[in-house]
């Protein structure tokens, strides 16, 4: 049997990561969804090179990186571009998260695939189950506006994009209440873990 992957989301500001380096620190192996995307648009990656061809030189920085923010005013301005670019890279970017997502000598028998997108992408058909990181949307737009200096407008534009809080716990197979004290949360953390390793073993 291969290794089961746990689907691992939560809103904007619902410390997924704090969760994640709990998950780690027992042990676990994850792949974050947001970091792969960046990682295949690299220099030297065919990806890059590819948007490169496409796009033109203006799409790069003077060092040969990607010009991020110059990429999303064009995608964001227009629709075909973005669909463009959305088909070149989502099938990279999948088949990387699948690669990363078998590591060797592993001996736990599943893994985390860590995407704030995860439901709202094809990212769950991935998976085998899907943990939500919850918190009140009230402290979502608290710690996003002191992590990232962000208005409450733009915290709750972001939020708007993403799935309701009810929907996505509806769709979870276990949840995670991040809005307690973090030994609480660590006792969470532990009690799926041990779920998981009987479960998927």
């Amino acid at each position: 049997m291969g290794l089961a992957i746990v689907g691992l989301t939560g809103g904007i500001g619902s410390g997924k990561s704090t969760v994640v380096r709990l998950f780690g620190a027992l042990g676990v192996h994850w792949v974050d969804a947001d970091d792969v995307a960046r990682e295949v648009v690299e220099p030297g990656m065919p990806a890059l090179a590819a948007i490169a061809e496409h796009f033109g030189d203006d799409v790069l920085q003077a060092d040969g990186a990607l010009d991020r923010a110059w990429l999303r005013q064009k995608v964001f301005a227009e629709p075909e571009e973005r669909a463009w670019l959305e088909a070149l890279l989502h099938p990279i970017i999948r088949d990387e998260i699948i690669r990363q997502l078998q590591p060797e000598n592993y001996t736990l028998p599943y893994t985390l695939l860590v995407s704030p997108l995860l439901l709202e992408t094809d990212q769950h058909e991935l998976t085998d189950k899907t943990l939500v990181i919850d918190v009140p949307e009230s402290v979502q737009l608290e710690r996003t506006m002191a992590r990232d200096d962000n208005s409450r407008e733009q915290v709750e534009r972001i939020m708007a994009a993403q799935m309701a809080r009810e929907d996505r716990c509806a769709k979870a197979d276990a949840i995670i209440d991040n809005n307690q004290p973090l030994v609480e949360v660590e006792r969470q953390v532990a009690e799926l873990h041990n779920q998981w390793l009987l479960e998927f073993s």
